[in-house]
């Protein structure tokens, strides 16, 4: 039986399949308007916090990149693999978090020199005014909260598969990176450190693509191709990764009595064992999947419940 015929006119339905995938991973409209950047599920970890029993005035001076890492030619030599403005989802994700009131202290220069400047256009008649402007003093901070992004991976993981037959075929492809930051509070009236953590967040991207590269004819040569690729945000996997530090640094510092909860019985908020089971299986791990101690356990578990746990307000 020839079957030359028969996949001849296969050949017009294929190249129709071919283009409606294309056609069904088209790029949004380039003329929708901008929108809040989409939440995650630690963001919505960070909003199901259980209420402090005073909020903790944190600083951040510097959330810096710490990985010099760049992107890898030919897209660029001189841009940086993640994001510059750490600092900000930092200020962000402590402030949602609804334990931490963030002050200004990475463009403190900039208040400072508004504050001269509404000073400086007082003028004597203006103090005998009722209209006389007093500028409050600044809000002193009690914990410093430093640094940065310390290591990008990229290709951690690298793989693929694919497939032809009689020039027809597909193939699929697929890289993981991989993005860790360190978070760390400090006593600004001693310098200790409170607590540091440090966590990871991988970076997926993939591309899908299938073609055709036959001969339908004596001199007729048939080419298609249609692909897709999607590549995951690094600003978005850098903000995820800090907004999870942010509530780490918060259960651990309930753990070891550095803040107190509102109401003792948050104890037994979902987030926070999530979170606490988590910690926990981390230093089983290290040690050796060694088991909890029961006086490790009662101490977990009445953290923050104790009257004498020290209150930052």
């Amino acid at each position: 039986m020839n079957l030359f015929p028969v996949m001849r006119a296969a050949v017009p339905l294929l190249a129709a399949l071919l283009a409606g995938c294309a056609t069904l991973q088209a790029p949004s409209n380039p003329a929708d308007n901008a929108q809040l950047t989409p939440a995650t599920r630690i963001t919505r970890d960070l909003l199901r916090l259980p209420e402090p029993k005073g909020k903790v005035v944190a600083a951040v001076y510097a959330f810096r990149d710490q990985t010099g890492q760049y992107k890898p030619s030919p897209d660029s030599s001189f841009s940086t693999a993640v994001t510059q403005g750490a600092a900000s989802l930092l200020v962000k994700a402590l402030r949602d978090s609804g334990w931490f009131t963030p002050v200004e202290r990475e463009n403190l220069q900039d208040l400072l020199t508004e504050r001269k400047i509404v000073r400086a256009l007082e003028t004597p008649q203006d103090k005998n005014a009722q209209t006389h402007v007093i500028l409050p003093a600044l809000m002193p901070a009690t914990v410093l909260i430093e640094g940065g992004i310390v290591a990008y991976e990229s290709n951690v993981r690298t793989g693929g598969a694919g497939a032809r037959y009689l020039g027809v075929g597909g193939k699929t492809q697929y890289r993981v990176d991989q993005v860790t930051v360190n978070l760390r509070s400090i006593d600004i009236r001693t310098g200790q450190i409170l607590n540091s953590v440090s966590t990871t967040k991988t970076i997926y991207s993939y591309e899908l693509s299938t073609g055709v590269f036959r001969f339908v004819n004596f001199k007729e040569l048939l080419e298609l191709e249609a692909g897709y690729t999607r590549n995951e945000p690094s600003q978005l996997c850098v903000r995820e990764a800090i907004e999870a530090a942010v509530v780490h640094l918060t259960v651990q510092g309930l753990k070891d009595k550095v803040w107190a909860l509102k109401d003792q019985k948050d104890w037994n908020s979902p987030v926070l064992q999530a979170y606490l089971k988590e910690s926990n299986d981390y230093l089983n791990q290290v040690e050796g999947d060694a088991p909890v101690s029961k006086s490790a356990i009662d101490s977990t578990t009445t953290a923050g419940l104790n009257p004498a746990a020290t209150n930052r307000e």
